[in-house]
């Protein structure tokens, strides 16, 4: 049985009017996920809300259904896009809602995750940091093309039009990749509020701290408000024992 903990944050940022951000983490279900909202004035915090509700009803669910987990994670993305078209559908002015999603789950000495958007999840093993999804943006899409640098994208113009997220489209396509857990790992899950101001270095130096691991989401949230803070900041660690 592996033994894990998760910690969650979000925080509204320095610029902002509200958190279209959504965090949930439930130990006793192993799965946690970070939902960032999108749309803006369109009820982006509405969409979020959805995913993280539907995930928790999907995972309520599961055990009666003996669902693999990769299964529960599909439907999880599936019922909630659904979900988030029907309220947009019936909310005028609300067309266009939706959120990017990262959704971890552990099952025995595995992890499984669902990821669509710009959000992402990293790993930290052997004091190394990997980041493990890849971004459905039109600068991700351009990068791949060699059509710019590694060097552009953070000031690309559309650096922001995101070509994949919940709620947007029915049956989006879910990346979802699976691995092996071992003691000592470390995963970040984040909203882009914190990858687009923290590198890749100076996030894998929190997670290397011996701070307990709240205080290293805590640390990772204020890194990211000390670098301007412009967007809503999520974080979810989970650490394996």
């Amino acid at each position: 049985m592996t033994n894990y903990i998760f910690v969650g944050k979000t925080d509204r940022g320095l610029k902002r009017k509200k958190n279209e951000d959504a965090v949930l983490v439930n130990e006793q279900d192993g799965f946690c996920l970070v939902a960032d909202g999108i749309g803006g004035s369109l009820a982006g915090d509405v969409a979020s809300g959805i995913f993280a509700d539907t995930a928790r009803e999907v995972f309520a669910q599961a055990p009666a259904l003996n669902e693999s987990t990769y299964t529960i994670i599909q439907r999880v993305f599936l019922n909630a896009n659904e979900d988030i078209l029907d309220y947009s559908g019936n909310h005028p002015g609300c067309e266009g809602m939706g959120c990017t999603a990262e959704l971890f789950a552990i099952e025995e000495d595995r992890y499984v995750l669902g990821h669509i958007g710009d959000s992402r999840t990293y790993r930290m093993r052997n004091n190394e940091l990997k980041q493990l999804t890849k971004d459905h943006s039109l600068v991700q899409e351009q990068l791949d093309q060699e059509l710019i640098k590694p060097e552009d994208v953070s000031t690309h113009a559309l650096k922001n039009v995101i070509l994949r997220a919940v709620g947007i489209k029915k049956d989006p396509a879910v990346d979802i990749i699976r691995g092996n857990l071992f003691s000592g790992d470390i995963f970040l899950l984040c909203s882009d509020g914190l990858s687009d101001l923290v590198d890749l270095e100076t996030m894998k130096q929190h997670l290397l701290s011996p701070l307990p691991l709240e205080q290293k989401a805590d640390s990772l949230v204020r890194e990211a408000n000390d670098r301007g803070g412009k967007d809503n900041i999520s974080v979810v660690l989970v650490e394996i024992q």
